[in-house]
């Protein structure tokens, strides 16, 4: 039987492979008998004076028929590859492959064809399709933002507000309750760095703290920075610790949010806002055995949903938050609903709701907290007493509370209680007692503990008042608050409460400064950081892997475990620290930017220790050959980042007649095609693969100047199929081969000469820039792009077949010529965007070749490059964009990418929230222009009935849709003066920033009139899949010259990809219960995503399929089974059947 199929596979190829032959031939024939038609009709026109552009059309032409021909031969000799393997499988009676998750483990070597249709279930469209239905006590942000006027009349003592009355018996049946929390807000860094801040204020804080309660147990406060409390607990006695531990026993400490930082909302990724959580949640579990109960979010520049909805999964009831837009809070204190449930704008029911307390007034600091008044409330403020280091704006300083005005000074602080009660649905008050670094010195302790309880004691032993007064903590206050509002345990339900849902961005804390900057500020660092989570997640996962294997080898005391773990542990810690809302939000002093670039910085360079380490264990085939030599790595990364301010650049490798194995890391949880570039240091190059195929490869110019290459080094760039999260080898050697192919270059010059330089091994044209149009394409997409700048004109997807309008270009924005001017956080411009006019041509450059093209224009401030790969995958669906800014020369500008389509979009537009879900918005023509940008911090689009334009980004920057059909993007900011929001100088350290996009048109298959109403909106499964390989690119590790002898292998550890729909968040090795090494658990995190269906399903060249959410488990390798405890969102353990995951 074997025999007779390996006959009829053999008959099958031969016929197969000629067919192919035919075509190519024909192919050929057809081209040339084209050019020679041409030529015939033109007798005149010899080859000898065919003009500049003829020439380039020409060269073209054959440039295309190579790459086909290349292509084709690649085509054959895969499928040749395997018939054999195929035949060799059956001869060893190993059958077909495994069905499951529609990618198959594909053979090495074998041709990878992507299906033409996307198998997706009808089950898994039901998430985003289902209809929107508000609750009768809903309250939907889209709606409140239509209604408002955004007007600021003058309130009174409540500037932003309304004048607030009451009548004294409303208490009468059931007395007010006022929980009054002390807490000291404690930045990891912004004036000062996070060790300065720890060593000037934040440890005596905490030591006052451990005194101070404990001299009475009435005395309550709340913490919420873990990066300060674990700093001061490390230098802490065993006495002292105790002592917290029963602070925290009898409830008169709490520990609000448990996060490493309280993180920014706007600019943090998911991933970025939940490692810190873990990270905080487990150094409480380890060292104090608490888990928070209680959110507290008094400074994070504007809210979003996904915090409200990671803090509810992460087991919390209750959150609180200050940041929001005044006339918002006006129109919420106005309604009495300012307490909700927060609930997500997807969620039908009431699943995602976390019950929510919005502060009222302009600020979390005393004057404006414990009521209307801040006049007032400031002479409760004890810390300003007369005498002291700070006073009172009003110039109303506090008394001191005696028994001769304990009276007076009672009741006028009962009347600002009563009157914030009036803003809310119950007789529960909260009216919190602190501000940034309150109570660094044992006075301030005294006064403000010591006052405010004799005002407790008065207004408590008066029972004509009505009243109950005390010290609490946030979670004090909220049981307080479900026992009046009469609260469900079980529904999280209240028949008083409404539900609100939607997000708090833009905020604005006065007039018309909206706080839009900061979506932008130091975007450098921005990027920095997804960098440095891309490399913490990939260097996670591998680590987890090693660590499981060397256990089964029984290899761990030859590994850098605890080490590598340490490292780790510190790049957490790291990438925790920069989610502050000061430090990703590019809103720290210039030394404080710099610590925490430096951060960064080396615990991007320990990752890759970690990851070099771990994959040097993984792909050595012989276990045995291990051995760990720190001083000569066996792996070397294909780039280094010289500095925490500089951008990366790549290694060259040096290549010999020898092979030189090339490991590429997929850190994605999807098999992939994927474009790999690596620099080498010869123009002849030789790729194969593990089995010793030939590889169709690329070989192009590393420029060291717009027209000057470099003689020494060049870009190798081939096609790589990579298992998901595994390692796959590529060999590479000095030696000719037909498969490598140069690239091709064209430049476009306007006036004068232009001389290119130091590319002897390429073909160059250099053509007249003029009004028309050339073009790159692939098989999915073509470019139209100006003779003149080098910018998109139009794109078309062949799958449609249509051109649509889209234009990129570059704007300025400068800043008001009002007082009050744009800043770090402000975005206040002068108007309406200028154009971007250079003072010069710009150099355009096109390459094209048989693995990508590329069209790169060089202007005097943005170096901008449009790339198509040709690739049958994912990554040839969409235009890479890169734009490598430099505006250190500017005053007070911001530079913008814009992007003009023919879509009729009706203002209405779409951003991401923190990369987790996507918020619909609308262009208000009543809002100022800075009020309409929102941060994006993965994916914005634009839509009509037909179409949809999806601009998916690799940093979080501000992005608006001002016009119908527009997208902009504001790319970097230098601005000279300050903002007037505590910072205290302008933004003026800005670096050459590189900013990593993908555009994708994609075509709709139907659309809803509904959907203009629905408050929510979904990525297609090709956004998510592109999203996700743009942020988490593979990445490229080669032998080093020392260990040539050793024998590798490809590691696989996944027998398939996971469902389209979920994606693989970490594999995250937890820490030991004692010392500072990994133990042998780790944390699966896994989020299925959702998407819109209404997307053609054809040619996506996604290589998976959805499958009702569920993982099989026979596709995940044992040992992440051996390693993990599987807890679903409700902290309970499942049972794990055979093929589902529960």
């Amino acid at each position: 039987m074997a025999v007779k199929l390996r006959m009829k596979l053999s008959r099958q190829f031969t016929v197969f492979g000629s067919a192919i032959f035919c075509v190519v031939v024909f192919s050929l024939y057809l081209m040339l008998d084209h050019l020679q038609l041409d030529h015939s009709k033109n007798p005149s026109n010899n080859v000898g004076k065919l003009q500049n552009g003829q020439l380039s059309i020409l060269q073209e032409k054959i440039d295309h028929l190579e790459r086909l021909l290349a292509e084709n031969n690649e085509i054959i000799s895969n499928i040749r590859d395997s018939i054999i393997n195929l035949s060799k499988s059956v001869k060893d009676g190993r059958g077909g492959l495994e069905a499951g998750n529609q990618s198959r483990a594909t053979m090495p070597g074998a041709v990878l064809t992507p299906p033409l249709v996307l198998p997706v279930q009808p089950e898994d469209c039901q998430f985003a399709a289902r209809s929107y239905s508000k609750s009768a006590e809903g309250v939907q942000m889209l709606e409140v933002y239509d209604l408002l006027a955004f007007d600021n009349p003058d309130g009174g003592v409540w500037k932003q507000g309304f004048d607030i009355t009451y009548e004294g018996h409303e208490w009468d049946q059931e007395p007010l309750q006022v929980f009054v929390v002390p807490h000291s807000h404690n930045d990891p860094g912004w004036l000062k760095t996070f060790d300065d801040y720890y060593r000037d204020q934040t440890q005596h804080i905490l030591n006052n703290m451990v005194v101070k309660l404990h001299e009475d147990v009435r005395r309550k406060m709340l913490w919420s920075e873990i990066s300060y409390f674990s700093k001061w607990w490390e230098n802490i006695d065993v006495q002292k610790r105790d002592a917290v531990r029963s602070l925290i026993e009898r409830g008169q400490l709490e520990i609000a949010t448990g996060g490493w930082v309280m993180p920014d909302e706007a600019n943090a990724h998911y991933f970025g806002i939940i490692d810190q959580l873990l990270e905080g949640h487990q150094w409480l579990e380890k060292n104090l055995g608490v888990k928070p109960r209680s959110g507290w979010a008094v400074d994070p520049f504007g809210h979003s949903p996904t915090m409200a909805y990671l803090l509810k999964r992460a087991g919390l009831s209750n959150m609180l938050i200050q940041r929001v837009h005044y006339s918002v809070k006006k129109h919420f204190a106005a309604q009495k609903t300012l307490e909700f449930f927060w609930r997500q704008n997807w969620d039908p029911d009431s699943s995602t709701d976390i019950l929510c307390h919005m502060m009222p007034f302009y600020s979390y600091d005393i004057p404006h907290t414990c009521g209307p008044d801040p006049k007032i409330c400031c002479q409760f403020d004890f810390k300003r007493l007369p005498g002291g280091r700070i006073s009172c704006p009003w110039r109303v300083p506090p008394q001191a509370i005696t028994d001769d005005n304990v009276q007076e000074r009672a009741l006028m602080l009962l009347d600002q209680y009563r009157k914030k009660s009036q803003l809310f649905r119950t007789k529960v008050v909260l009216a919190p007692l602190g501000d940034d670094f309150r109570y660094t010195e044992a006075s301030e302790w005294d006064q403000q503990f010591q006052n405010y309880q004799k005002l407790f004691d008065y207004m408590n032993s008066h029972p004509e008042l009505h009243v109950q007064a005390r010290f609490g903590t946030i979670s004090d206050f909220f049981a307080a608050l479900r026992v009046t509002a009469d609260v469900d345990p079980l529904t999280s339900s209240s028949p008083l409460l409404p539900v609100v849902s939607g997000d708090f961005f833009t905020y604005a804390d006065r007039d018309d400064h909206y706080w839009s900057g900061y979506f932008t500020s130091r975007p450098f660092y921005k990027r920095l950081d997804r960098l440095l989570e891309s490399y913490l997640r990939a260097a996670e996962i591998l680590y987890s892997f090693a660590l499981s294997s060397l256990k089964k080898h029984d290899r761990l005391n030859d590994f850098p475990s605890v080490e590598n773990y340490k490292l780790l542990t510190e790049a957490r810690r790291n990438m925790g620290l920069f989610q502050h809302h000061d430090a990703i939000a590019g809103t720290g002093k210039d030394w404080v930017v710099i610590d925490y670039g430096t951060r960064l910085f080396h615990s991007i360079l320990n990752l890759k220790h970690i990851m070099v380490n771990s994959a040097h264990w993984l792909v050595l085939k012989n276990k045995g050959e291990y051995s760990h030599q720190p001083s000569v790595p066996f792996l070397q990364m294909d780039d280094i980042q010289p500095a925490q301010d500089a951008l990366p650049r790549k290694t060259v490798l040096k290549l010999s007649d020898i092979s030189r194995v090339l490991v590429v890391y997929n850190p994605t949880e999807q098999e992939r095609l994927t474009v790999v570039t690596v620099y080498v240091n010869t123009p002849q190059v030789r790729v194969q693969t593990a089995a010793g195929h030939a590889v169709t490869a690329q070989v192009s110019a590393v420029w060291e100047e717009p027209t000057q290459a470099s003689s020494e080094a060049y870009q190798l760039s081939f096609v790589a199929h990579t298992s998901p999260l595994g390692l796959s080898l590529y060999h590479l050697s000095e030696a000719p081969e037909v498969r490598t192919a140069p690239a091709s270059y064209t430049f476009y010059q306007q006036g004068g000469d232009m001389s290119v330089a130091g590319t002897g091994q390429f073909r160059v044209n250099v053509l007249p820039g003029d009004s028309t149009t050339f073009t790159i394409e692939n098989s999915f997409l073509k470019i139209w792009c100006s003779s003149m700048s080098g910018l998109m004109e139009r794109l078309q997807s062949k799958e449609g077949g249509v051109k649509q309008e889209v234009r990129l270009a570059f704007v300025w924005y400068g800043t008001t010529s009002n007082r009050d001017k744009s800043g770090a956080y402000l975005f206040l411009p002068d108007g309406e965007a200028k154009e971007y006019s250079p003072k010069r041509p710009p150099v355009i450059r096109v390459t094209r070749g048989a693995i990508f093209s590329e069209v790169t224009t060089v202007f005097e401030h943005v170096t901008h490059s449009l790339r198509l790969n040709n690739i049958q995958g994912v990554e040839g669906q969409s235009v890479e964009i890169s734009n490598t800014v430099d505006i250190r020369g500017e005053f007070n500008r911001e530079i913008a990418m814009r992007i003009t389509s023919d879509l009729n979009s009706s203002d209405r537009f779409f951003t991401d929230l923190n990369g987790y879900q996507i918020q619909p918005r609308r262009m208000m023509a009543k809002l100022p222009l800075q009020a309409n940008f929102y941060p994006m911090t993965t994916t914005s689009y634009i839509q009509d009935e037909h179409l949809r334009l999806t601009l998916l980004t690799a940093q979080s920057l501000g992005v608006a849709s001002l016009k119908n059909g527009q997208l902009e993007v504001i790319m970097d900011r230098r601005l000279m003066q300050d903002d007037n929001r505590g910072l205290g100088q302008g933004v003026q350290d800005n670096k050459i920033t590189a900013n990593t996009f993908r555009l994708l048109l994609e075509r709709r298959s139907s659309s809803d009139a509904r959907e203009q109403v629905r408050p929510s909106s979904f990525p297609s499964l090709l956004s998510h899949i592109s999203s996700m390989f743009l942020n988490h690119p593979v990445i490229p590790m080669a032998v080093g010259l020392s260990y040539g002898h050793l024998h590798t292998a490809p590691y696989r550890p996944l027998r398939s990809s996971l469902p389209c729909d979920i994606h693989l968040v970490n594999l995250r090795t937890i820490q030991a219960g004692e010392g500072p090494g990994p133990s042998e658990e780790a944390a699966l995190i896994l989020h299925r995503r959702g998407f819109d269906c209404t997307f053609a399903s054809r040619n996506t060249g996604l290589l998976c399929a959805t499958t009702w959410g569920k993982v099989r488990r026979a596709f995940l390798p044992q040992i992440i089974w051996e390693k993990i405890n599987v807890i679903d969102s409700r902290g309970r353990v499942p049972r794990i059947q055979e093929h589902t995951w529960a």
